[in-house]
């Protein structure tokens, strides 16, 4: 029977020189480790076994396939399998003086020699014949079949069988989109492939590293390091600025495409902005827009560790952006890009045709490849693009909103005539702005308190437990409960008036939510009940008013992490009092709730299981807004609860009227 996979493999000089060492007896794991270390680990005998089988299968075919039948069974021969006694044969000399035969002469020494081990010394020089032949039929096939790997050779060319098979059904068919995977995603790469772990990637990794001459496509540095060990510098060294397919900080706009000299600029005398191009131009008016404060800016700072050390300029600007700024330089940046790359024009000699060519290119970006990719691919990578996939209706409403903005800007401040946007819409979808589908029943939500219960006991599971609470029961935005400190928290006490005769007091936290809008957010004080307990296992007072809980974070980093994994342990220790980023508690949540998905699926509740396969840290926001607004809370005051700056954008959680219209209904029909 064919080994399979065979047939489909090239040959290179590693695997000439892995085969001589083979025939010449050289220590076969040593040989592995230097040649063939891609192949698999050198312990695990049937990778070795196979792998070695296959080889021999070439070399022959390659021989047969020149007609030299008696070179390709020469090269299937095992001298290693040939029998002798090598151990138990002396020397000719040995023999002599062992047998007292020193003053004998030669010929007389050999006869006597070849009487008693004629049989070995037979199979001693076979055997000595056969490696020199095979030696020579290996220095002929290599200049035969010998060839460096391309970077458009398939991956399963050159690669093991088993580890290509799992690259293919990632979507990498080659060696240079191999290449382009490790360096655009670094060390952590395989963790992204199912059945490619650490081990078979760094065995991947070292042979793309000896091999990246051949391909003409190195293997960047960074992929050698662990992500949080890199600096930004570094980080932004692997991809060069250039006139592409480029993030903003290293788009490269060539100067008659910069808008210098656009179609619709105003003299620059008459412009209240020193800008003198477009691109300066759009990064004034994305200053324009509400940033971070000096507060979030330096908690931002802290918790990079260090890793902006070397940037400045216009990068280390765009490092640190408020949520409003991104969403915003998001849009602008794609604009910029498809105008300098698609359409060769600068911004400021963009008239309304191309606006609209423009809204009707983001419903379905192409080349799809050029244009997107996932939405994990980091701004550093080259595997990075400015869009995910095509745009719906309401995310191009966003996006014209945004560019309509940009112009105005620009008009208001006579950088340009006037605002090409005016008048482009895109028409309405009949979708909900907002799915209020994205949150959990009653039901569900205890299943899940349920579970949350059930953690381990680690610092991580209380964190876990304390922030489904909080998010629950303040419908706070993902980056808001991170932001969130302890001294946020306000005791307040109302007394009674005309209206109302009851005397309230509880606990308020102040937010600084969307937009730079400050708001108040009551926290029921079972939440804050679960606070306490929460800080006193991070070994902090149990007060949130306690002077000692000043700058401490509402949710902590892990503090037992020297425990559970000693190699994560930072080197001054866990800052009690610092929190997390947003990424953190998004997949815990996730994690989590993909966790109580796989227990409901397991119990046959199917839709259930469904439910929560597709639930995030938001589902937590929504599912806050229906049931509260259920319950009887006006609508006002959640829209004042959740942030919100429309008061439609709220009245989208309410069901109540739905749900009974649905029982009407249904009873009608049942009469």
């Amino acid at each position: 029977m064919a080994r399979p996979a065979a047939h489909h493999r090239k040959l290179n000089a590693a695997h000439f020189a892995f085969m001589r060492g083979l025939v010449q007896g050289l220590p076969l794991r040593e040989m592995w480790e230097r040649y063939l270390q891609g192949e698999g680990s050198s312990s695990d005998l049937r990778v070795v076994r196979s792998t070695i089988a296959w080889i021999r299968d070439a070399f022959a075919a390659a021989a047969r396939r020149e007609a030299r039948f008696g070179t390709a069974r020469l090269v299937l021969i095992d001298a290693e399998q040939l029998p002798e006694d090598l151990q138990a044969m002396p020397s000719l000399e040995e023999f002599a003086e062992s047998r007292g035969l020193e003053d004998f002469s030669q010929a007389e020494q050999i006869e006597a020699f070849e009487t008693e081990f004629g049989k070995a010394s037979q199979h001693r020089s076979r055997r000595s014949r056969i490696v020199q032949k095979q030696l020579e039929a290996l220095r002929w096939l290599e200049g035969l079949v010998s060839q460096p790997p391309g970077p458009g050779d398939s991956v399963c060319a050159w690669l093991n069988p088993t580890i290509a098979r799992r690259l293919e059904g990632a979507g990498i068919f080659t060696l240079a989109q191999l290449v382009e995977r490790v360096n655009g995603l670094g060390q952590g790469w395989a963790r992204s492939i199912a059945g490619v772990g650490k081990a078979k990637g760094d065995r991947v990794v070292a042979w793309l590293l000896a091999n990246e001459d051949a391909i003409g496509m190195p293997i960047g540095r960074h992929v050698q390091r662990r992500r949080t060990d890199l600096l930004r510098q570094e980080l932004a060294r692997v991809v060069a600025p250039a006139t592409d397919i480029r993030p903003l900080e290293k788009l490269v706009v060539p100067a008659e495409l910069d808008g210098t000299q656009g179609l619709f600029r105003r003299p620059q005398a008459h412009c209240l902005i020193d800008a003198s191009n477009d691109y300066a131009a759009l990064l004034t008016w994305l200053q324009s827009k509400a940033s971070l404060t000096p507060e979030q800016r330096a908690a931002c700072k802290a918790r990079r560790r260090g890793r902006d050390t070397g940037v400045d300029g216009v990068a280390e600007w765009l490092g640190f952006l408020s949520h409003t700024q991104r969403a915003y330089r998001k849009e602008a940046e794609r604009f910029l890009l498809w105008a300098v790359v698609e359409r060769r024009k600068p911004l400021s000699s963009m008239a309304t045709e191309d606006c609209i060519a423009y809204r009707d290119f983001i419903a379905d970006p192409q080349p799809r490849a050029r244009w997107c990719a996932p939405r994990n691919r980091e701004r550093w990578s080259p595997l990075w693009r400015p869009f995910e996939k095509p745009l719906n209706a309401t995310s191009r409403r966003f996006t014209v909103t945004v560019l309509k903005n940009l112009y105005a800007f620009w008009a208001d401040k006579n950088y340009v005539m006037g605002n090409p946007w005016t008048g482009v819409t895109v028409p309405r979808s009949s979708e909900p702005r907002i799915n209020t589908g994205r949150s959990l029943t009653m039901a569900q939500w205890r299943f899940a308190l349920g579970q949350a219960k059930q953690l381990p006991k680690t610092s991580t599971g209380a964190r876990l437990r304390f922030a489904l609470s909080l998010l629950y029961a303040t419908g706070l935005r993902l980056s808001e409960a991170v932001a969130s400190k302890v001294d946020a928290l306000e005791w307040v006490e109302y007394p009674p008036d005309e209206e109302d005769q009851d005397h309230v007091k509880g606990w308020l936290l102040n937010v600084l939510g969307k937009g730079g809008r400050l708001r108040q957010v009551p926290v029921p004080l079972e939440v804050i009940s679960e606070l306490a307990a929460y800080l006193t296992s991070r070994g902090l007072h149990s007060d949130p008013e306690d002077p000692s809980n000043a700058g401490v974070f509402l949710l902590g980093k892990a503090t037992d992490i020297a425990d559970l994994a000693p190699s994560l342990q930072p080197a001054g220790g866990v800052d009690v009092k610092a929190g997390i980023v947003a990424n953190t508690l998004y997949d815990q949540l996730k994690r989590f709730f993909e966790d109580c998905g796989s227990v409901l699926g397991a119990d046959g509740d199917s839709k259930g299981a469904a439910q929560f396969a597709k639930a995030s840290t938001h589902w937590l926001r929504h599912t806050h807004a229906s049931h509260s607004i259920a319950r009887g809370t006006r609508v006002e005051i959640e829209q004042q609860i959740l942030g919100h700056a429309s008061l439609a954008t709220t009245t989208v959680y309410v069901t109540t009227e739905g749900k009974r219209r649905m029982k009407a209904i249904a009873s009608f029909w049942r009469r």
